[in-house]
C-alpha cells in the first residue's frame, strides 16, 4: 500500500568548517511539496542543489534543520522502514548470492517473496550466482528486486540508471514502470535525465540552485504504459529545458509533435 508524502516548509544546512569557525551551508530552503499516494514525482535539478538530500530526509536518513517531513501523515522522526532506497550503484553484498541479497530485505524466512521478484525482474535464473558474475544491468536489477521484496510504502530511487548505457537505461527504465505499477508503492525519483523523467514520471518538479527552492512543477497526464515518441513527451521535454534556458535543444521537438 502506497503512502502521501509531505514536505512542510523544510529548510536544511549543513556544517562547513573552516579554520576558524563551523559555518552552517544552507541547501534546502522552505520546500513545501505534497506527494500524493501511489504518486510518480521526478526531481530534476543543477548538480549539487540538493535532491538526493530530499531522498535521505524522507529515508530518515537526515532530519530537516527546519521544518517536518510526514509520510502518511506521520512525521519521520528516524530511519523509516516504510520507505526503500535504490542507488546508482547496486550496493550488492558481493559475498552473497543475488538470492541472498534481495533476501536481506525482508524481516522473515519466506524465499518464496524473493524468488517472485527475482522472476518479476528477470533474474530467476540468476538467484545462485553472485554479483561479479552479473553485467551492470543485471545487478541494477537485482537491486530493484532488494528494493521492491518488502513491499515497501515509498520507493525513493537516487540516478539508479545512470551508470547504464543508453539501451540497458531504457530496459531499466521500462522494467521499473511495469514493476511499480505492480508493487503500488509511491515513488520519488532523483534523475538529471530529461528524458527519463518525463517518461517515468506523472509529476517533474524542479529544484534551484542552493540553497534550493522549488521552481516550476509540471503534471504528465500521458497514460500508461507509454510511447516514447509521443508527441506529449516531446512537449513537456520542451517545456523543462527552456525552463533551464536550453532552448536551442528544443528545436525539432515541436516538428516531432
Amino acid at each position: 500500500m502506497s503512502e502521501s508524502v509531505t514536505f512542510e516548509r523544510i529548510s536544511k544546512s549543513f556544517a562547513k568548517t573552516n579554520q576558524t569557525t563551523a559555518t552552517p551551508t544552507p541547501v534546502l530552503s522552505k520546500i513545501d511539496l505534497e506527494i500524493t499516494a501511489g504518486e510518480f514525482v521526478a526531481i530534476v535539478g543543477p548538480s549539487g542543489c540538493g535532491k538526493s538530500t530530499l531522498l535521505r530526509l524522507i529515508a530518515g536518513l537526515e532530519q530537516p534543520t527546519a521544518g517536518t517531513v510526514a509520510i502518511g501523515g506521520r512525521a519521520v522522526q528516524g530511519v523509516d522502514r516504510r520507505c526503500a532506497l535504490m542507488f546508482q550503484e547496486p550496493r550488492l553484498l558481493p559475498w552473497k548470492t543475488i538470492h541472498q541479497n534481495v533476501q536481506l530485505a525482508i524481516r522473515n524466512e519466506d524465499q518464496t517473496q524473493s524468488a517472485a521478484w527475482l522472476t518479476q525482474v528477470g533474474l530467476q535464473g540468476f538467484a545462485d550466482a553472485l554479483p561479479h558474475q552479473l553485467s551492470g544491468g543485471m545487478a541494477q536489477r537485482a537491486a530493484l528486486a532488494r528494493a521492491l521484496v518488502g513491499r515497501p510504502q515509498v520507493l525513493l530511487l537516487d540516478e539508479p540508471f545512470a551508470s547504464l548505457d543508453a539501451l540497458t537505461k531504457m530496459q531499466m527504465q521500462d522494467l521499473l514502470a511495469d514493476t511499480v505499477q505492480s508493487a503500488g508503492a509511491t515513488v520519488v525519483m532523483v534523475t538529471h535525465d530529461i528524458d527519463e523523467a518525463v517518461y517515468l514520471a506523472d509529476r517533474v518538479v524542479i529544484l534551484g540552485q542552493r540553497p534550493a527552492t522549488i521552481l516550476a512543477s509540471y503534471q504528465s497526464a500521458l497514460p500508461r504504459p507509454r510511447n516514447r515518441s509521443h508527441a506529449s513527451l516531446a512537449q513537456l521535454r520542451a517545456q523543462i529545458l527552456e525552463h533551464f534556458g536550453l532552448a536551442h535543444h528544443t528545436r525539432g521537438l515541436e516538428r516531432a509533435a
